[in-house]
């Protein structure tokens, strides 16, 4: 299966368990915990990044990535499992 078998690439949401997910959620939640995980960012960067990966987790857990896929940073891991 390819990418736009998921989604079309001319549509940027889906509905997935009943969750309107949009394109890029994945990328953007790897993205943020990269910068989470750094301890060279800064407080608001963190902050920012912490708020936008507790927003995304409702729809990573409509896509199903957390029954397929382990957080191996245990902060993250505990972070991810409280939202």
């Amino acid at each position: 299966m390819r990418a736009n078998d998921i989604l079309a690439d001319d549509r940027n949401f889906g509905d997935f368990n009943g969750v309107t997910v949009r394109k890029g959620t994945v990328a953007a939640f790897l993205a943020n915990a990269k910068v989470w995980s750094n301890p060279a960012a800064g407080a608001p960067e963190r902050a920012d990044a912490e708020r936008d990966i507790v927003e995304a987790v409702p729809s990573l857990r409509a896509l199903g990535l957390f029954e397929v896929l382990d957080v191996r940073d245990d902060a993250l891991r505990a972070l991810v499992g409280r939202h």
